[in-house]
């Protein structure tokens, strides 16, 4: 018999002898892992079906099945290692050790995550508002675990990270049913001022966009340098603003030159006076 034969030999006896002594263990180990893994999914499900039943958020929940379900298989994991005689406390120690290395590799990353969990349970906007987050302006089309992402009235696309919009302020502009929509309006301090105010008033009253409660407000705001200032206010239902807004704006001018009331504008009287150039004179 030569060398490589005993050699050959001597490793099958090797392995022989170990699967005879660990044959149970291996057997243990891997009914652990199977059973385990299928306990984790039912746990999982439980769990994700425990918050659908809550209203909690989709993407929270889901987000929230990956994480106790891989969390779920690394306790497994784990057992199973146990099983088998691995220093699971070692094992444990290299895992943590390898969590703070990507914590603080991914700490922009996790930044953001934790602002969209945040986001996601607070809820300061929802999907289709219309709102100022981040410093962008625009309606909100998904909210997600890293960013959020909004289209701008002129219509691009536009990626927000998390974190940008919870360190700073948020404004949600379709957050409410109704908005105030602010106008000002002058006219010349030769006219009317109750005349017009009568007029603004009229133009309102018209206008079946405007709320009754509250009632608008018109007053004199500001005695200008050309002009007498009037701040006009309706109440009206958020999704009108924009329309209402410019309606009323061309109605005051169309409506202020036909009863004849001045709106002034910036301008400037020149004096032209002739120099006398007869030394005589």
């Amino acid at each position: 018999m030569d060398l490589t034969s005993l050699n050959i030999e001597k490793l099958i006896d090797a392995i022989t002898l170990w699967l005879t002594a660990y044959s149970m263990k291996i057997i243990a180990a891997v009914l652990i892992f199977v059973i385990g893994k299928w306990v984790a999914k039912k746990i999982t499900t439980l769990f994700i079906k425990l918050l659908e039943r809550n209203s909690v958020d989709v993407t929270l929940t889901r987000f929230l099945e990956s994480i106790v379900y891989y969390t779920l298989v690394v306790l497994v994991l784990i057992a199973a290692a146990g099983q088998l005689g691995i220093n699971t406390t070692s094992f444990i120690a290299i895992v943590g050790a390898a969590g703070l290395a990507i914590g603080l590799a991914l700490k922009d990353s996790l930044s953001n995550f934790s602002s969209g969990v945040m986001l996601i349970l607070f809820r300061p906007f929802r999907v289709g508002d219309f709102a100022n987050v981040g410093g962008v302006t625009g309606n909100v089309m998904s909210i997600d675990i890293f960013n959020t992402t909004l289209n701008t009235p002129d219509n691009q696309r536009v990626i927000v990270p998390n974190a940008n919009i919870t360190n700073n302020v948020i404004t949600n502009v379709t957050a409410n049913d109704t908005r105030r929509v602010d106008l000002t309006a002058g006219i010349g301090y030769g006219d009317d001022i109750l005349k017009a105010k009568q007029v603004l008033g009229e133009i309102l009253k018209t206008d079946d966009r405007v709320l009754a409660t509250p009632a608008p407000t018109i007053a004199v705001s500001e005695l200008a340098d050309s002009s007498v200032n009037f701040v006009v206010r309706p109440w009206v239902k958020t999704e009108d603003y924009w329309t209402v807004y410019f309606d009323l704006t061309e109605k005051i001018k169309l409506t202020f030159d036909k009863e004849g009331i001045s709106i002034p504008f910036p301008q400037q009287d020149v004096h032209l006076f002739q120099e006398n150039n007869n030394p005589k004179a």
